[in-house]
């Protein structure tokens, strides 16, 4: 897979691209992965198996492994030794034979040459294994690789250190990274120097606009309080619980609606209808008025009403078996004490409109 950048954010982001047969036969991207998840999840996976005991571990492994090496080398010296005895005695044999027993010499010529090509095969193979077999890890390799343990770290999560630098890290403990991506997660195949191997499954991540989404609380949230409150009531009351929308703004009005309508939320004025409450014109005909004296007695306290948007327009709630009636020779604001004391209508005087 290759890579490419791009900036978002003013951040410099990787996506990681599987494009050969797209550049060699002209055919579709075989698949790509959004590279900034991926490269923290390995940087984090690294920063945990770099510790002093994953060292300590390693360096005993490889103490054993050199143990193992140098036993090699002495059988493979041996070897050589046991061919050079072989070819020695050999060479004795051919000297000693009668130069006028040439079938006997001729065949102890063979026998030599034969001995010594061996020898020199034995002696190659030795030279050329030695090397390896010799990489002891000195005391002051050992300090240098545990002083990882706390440097990796520390330069992995700086934030000043370069990604290239990184890239470079991680190629020091990685032998190769196989990326597959289906339409619920990606998987990661990490294969460490060694041989060790790692899967690591990454969920997919959003997309701008899942980025920009509101979040499921808030959703709940806006639910409950248009129980009680219009749009404009329910973005104060948010904005003062320190709520925030998708993009990180304050919550209006329009926010509020749009929300309520791409979430599918029951509007102000449904819930209230649900509630029973009446509109206006259901109430003038309820009490015989016009709608303009239902809003002067919602004014004066004759009437419950509430609200149920940002223009003030109200549905009304039920009055009840004994709803108020008009009345001439009373003011409208005495009304209200009148009908929280029933009783005393009987001494006033009712004029039916």
């Amino acid at each position: 897979m290759t890579v490419r950048y791009h900036v978002r954010r003013s951040h410099l982001e990787p996506n990681y691209v599987c494009q050969r047969f797209g550049v060699e036969h002209a055919q579709p991207i075989c698949q790509t992965a959004p590279g900034a998840g991926i490269d923290q999840a390995v940087g984090e996976l690294l920063v945990e198996v770099v510790t002093p005991l994953a060292l300590e571990v390693a360096l005993g492994v490889q103490q054993e492994l050199q143990a193992r090496a140098e036993e090699t080398d002495r059988l493979r010296r041996a070897q050589v030794e046991r061919i050079r005895y072989e070819a020695r005695l050999a060479e004795r044999c051919y000297r000693q034979v009668d130069p006028a027993n040439r079938l006997v010499a001729d065949a102890l010529e063979a026998d030599w040459d034969q001995k010594l090509r061996a020898l020199a095969e034995a002696q190659q193979d030795y030279e050329r294994q030695r090397p390896a077999d010799r990489s002891l890890l000195r005391e002051e390799d050992r300090a240098r690789i545990l002083t990882l343990a706390t440097d990796f770290p520390r330069l992995g999560r700086d934030a000043r250190t370069p990604d290239r630098e990184r890239k470079r890290m991680v190629r020091l403990l990685l032998e190769d990274v196989t990326v597959l991506r289906d339409h619920r997660e990606i998987t990661l195949h990490l294969r460490f120097k060694g041989g060790a191997h790692k899967t690591l499954p990454l969920p997919v991540p959003p997309n701008a606009w899942q980025q920009r989404a509101t979040r499921p609380e808030v959703v709940t949230e806006v639910d409950r309080l248009l129980d009680y409150n219009t749009d404009r009531e329910v973005a104060t009351l948010l904005n003062q619980g320190g709520w925030r929308s998708g993009e990180g703004r304050t919550f209006t009005r329009r926010i509020v609606a749009r929300i309520r309508h791409n979430h599918g939320l029951k509007s102000r004025y449904t819930r209230l209808r649900e509630a029973g409450l009446l509109t206006l014109r259901e109430m003038a005909h309820r009490l015989g008025l016009s709608a303009p004296w239902v809003k002067i007695w919602r004014d004066q306290g004759l009437l419950k009403a509430h609200p149920y948007n940002d223009r003030n327009e109200c549905l009304y709630e039920d009055p009840g078996e004994n709803p108020p009636r008009k009345m001439q020779g009373m003011k409208l604001s005495e009304r209200p004490r009148l009908f929280e004391n029933p009783s005393s209508r009987t001494n006033e005087v009712q004029y039916e409109a």
